[in-house]
């Protein structure tokens, strides 16, 4: 398959995910409690992806993923700025949900929808064989990516990172690193693990660094 008929397919796959309904019109449960507002950013040429949870209310409202304070913080793990985070040529921006899934009786976000998993990911990542590194955040998007890989809980995921690395490179698939949701939420969490600071963030950053370089 041509890279040229690989953007064609992807572009066209994205348009009638912007386009879909189905949690609204045709849901499994409850319908969505709104305007559906499908919310992704992907490209052929994209070799690095993020894979969070969904869109919250704030990115409901712009229309573009992760911009709130979670982003800033994403951004800064990352070490890089919206130029480059917004750049779909080098960045991919995948939800697990792709509409804001509405808020539950304590006013936090509700879980993703789970018609996005079962009818638009696999095609989407079949549409982008050139990432070979997804960060994946919270729980939904770590249980999608790593599968029985997954552990228990969310320090013994994100502790495990080099393991997922290894077995990224042994099967071919691409790199899987699992981060804590940059949430205000998870400061505590950052604080009890500084190791997360010191050890991984900066393979992180050079990853990141790596993959928006352009390709040689």
């Amino acid at each position: 398959m041509s890279f040229q008929h690989n953007s064609s397919s992807l572009n066209d796959l994205a348009t009638r995910i912007r386009a879909c309904r189905k949690c609204s019109d045709d849901p499994l449960g409850e319908a969505l409690p709104h305007e559906p507002r499908p919310v992704l950013q992907v490209s052929a040429s994209a070799r690095l992806c993020i894979s969070g949870q969904a869109p919250g209310t704030r990115v409901h409202k712009s229309g573009r993923p992760f911009t709130d304070p979670s982003g800033d913080r994403l951004r800064n793990w990352m070490g890089i700025d919206e130029d480059i985070f917004y750049d779909a040529d080098r960045l991919a921006i995948v939800p697990m949900g792709f509409c804001f899934p509405g808020l539950d009786d304590k006013g936090g976000d509700l879980p993703p929808r789970k018609e996005c998993r079962d009818i638009w990911h696999d095609a989407l990542f079949a549409e982008m064989p050139r990432i070979e590194l997804i960060l994946v955040i919270g729980q939904y998007a770590q249980a999608y990516h790593l599968g029985a890989m997954r552990k228990k809980s969310l320090t013994e995921t994100v502790g495990s990172w080099q393991d997922y690395f290894t077995a990224a490179v042994e099967s071919g698939k691409p790199k899987v690193l699992p981060l804590p949701h940059p949430s205000w939420r998870n400061n505590a969490w950052l604080r009890k693990n500084p190791w997360f600071e010191t050890d991984l963030l900066p393979v992180l950053r050079a990853e990141v660094a790596r993959l928006i370089s352009p390709m040689r």
